[in-house]
């Protein structure tokens, strides 16, 4: 009886867990990625042991894919042959890690998956225990298949009403964000329920736990339901049966309520993701880049209503346009569906899956001066590029009204003709 993170760690450990417990918990996937899985290699060899077991490892390229320098390039040719040696079947190259994570099946209500990347908190929106830890703590648990935790308390944000037409998840938690500030919940879980949770579907349920670890979380978690089962069944590879963990009789340290129904769209200011304001109040400040895509809102939900603004239309001459799908399977549906065909008339430049822009290595790096309005999770200074650069963050429908006007601008007017408000 608890918390929905301690109802997930009473069910692997076979007790009864409160929040301050530390617990060893069997491992079921260990998650890395190009720019993470050196590191871990290398705390791998000092250990100086066998891998237990090379299935529940898996290896993903993404962050600088392909390669767009000689560094990287050599980089990724140790992680090949470290592949190749330790005979680890899985590995990938189709997108951004998170997303192919869920994709490929490796996500399960009730799991305990950890990765060498902090956005892995992504998971919890399915109902699993999901969470970043350091490449060495990764490199270790190769070895031992296990990892230790110090049970979180947790923080209760109880999301209730309908939005408005033109507010979509993202500046929901980009409102969270701005309210609870980026160590409002430093090794707290975070748990999302509410009227408006319950009828949220999966694309909008990931940015939820996606930016938990903005405000310093360990986890964000829905409690998995019939619209968590039929995503599972219809888009991933995660065969069932499911675990279905839900709070029982929780404690929490505390609640926050939001009325999403009171809520416009949102932005997040340069240069911290809780410096978030409506978006009216910085609407016209000037934009060289506007990036659509990340572990946040490159899915096929937010390129199909990023295109339905954009059809028919043109992007400012002076904004360059990036679109990046998630993932491979993101981007075959949306070029089956004519959505890179409306990206591609519009003017944008359609980018190759993956992490590059988001963290400035490649695929749209910001210049001293410049201002990128993104899709993404955070803008701290430097992230894109030049520390001289500004970020701000909203929606992909704001992203979207944004690269029409090569200046911040308000989706709304540009939703009242769509079917996709």
């Amino acid at each position: 009886m608890g918390t929905l993170i301690e109802e997930i760690f009473s069910q692997r450990v076979g007790r009864r867990v409160r929040a301050g417990e530390i617990v060893l918990l069997d491992v079921d996937y260990m998650m890395s990625h190009d720019n993470t899985t050196p590191l871990a290699i290398k705390a791998f060899r000092e250990i100086g042991k066998p891998i237990r077991d090379a299935d529940k490892i898996v290896i993903h390229f993404d962050h600088a894919y392909p390669a767009p320098n000689l560094q990287a390039a050599e980089n990724q040719a140790r992680i090949m042959q470290f592949i190749r040696e330790q005979g680890i079947r899985h590995f990938f190259r189709r997108g951004v890690c998170h997303q192919v994570m869920i994709e490929e099946g490796f996500v399960r209500p009730g799991g305990v998956v950890i990765g060498a990347d902090s956005h892995t908190v992504t998971y919890g929106a399915l109902g699993c225990f999901s969470t970043g830890l350091g490449s060495s703590e990764v490199g270790a648990a190769w070895v031992t298949g296990k990892c230790w935790f110090k049970t979180p308390p947790t923080i209760l944000i109880r999301l209730e009403g309908e939005p408005q037409a033109g507010v979509y998840a993202k500046d929901v938690m980009l409102y969270v964000v701005g309210q609870m500030g980026m160590d409002g919940a430093t090794y707290r879980a975070l748990e999302f329920e509410g009227s408006y949770c319950r009828s949220l579907p999966v694309h909008e349920r990931l940015v939820f736990s996606n930016m938990s670890v903005e405000v310093g979380a360990k986890c964000g978690l829905f409690a998995p339901d019939e619209i968590t089962l039929d995503y599972l069944q219809t888009q991933t590879k995660a065969a069932p049966p499911y675990d279905l963990p839900r709070p029982v009789n929780p404690r929490y340290e505390r609640v926050i309520e939001v009325d999403v129904s009171a809520l416009e769209p949102q932005v997040a200011c340069h240069p911290d993701v809780d410096q978030v304001r409506p978006l009216h109040e910085a609407a016209g400040l000037p934009v060289d880049q506007v990036f659509i895509g990340t572990c946040t809102n490159g899915r096929y939900e937010d390129l199909e209503i990023a295109a339905a603004i954009l059809r028919g239309r043109q992007v400012h001459p002076f904004t360059r346009v990036l679109v990046t799908p998630v993932s491979q399977t993101v981007y075959e549906k949306a070029m089956a569906n004519g959505l890179i065909q409306i990206f591609l008339e519009a003017g944008c430049t359609v980018n190759a899956p993956g992490c590059g822009a988001c963290i400035g290595r490649h695929g749209g790096v910001l210049a001293a001066g410049e201002r990128a309005f993104t899709t993404m999770n955070r803008n701290f200074i430097g992230r894109m590029g030049s520390p001289q650069a500004e970020i701000y963050l909203g929606s992909p429908a704001a992203a979207a009204a944004t690269a029409i006007e090569g200046r911040i601008a308000d989706p709304r007017p540009y939703l009242s003709n769509l079917n996709f408000a």
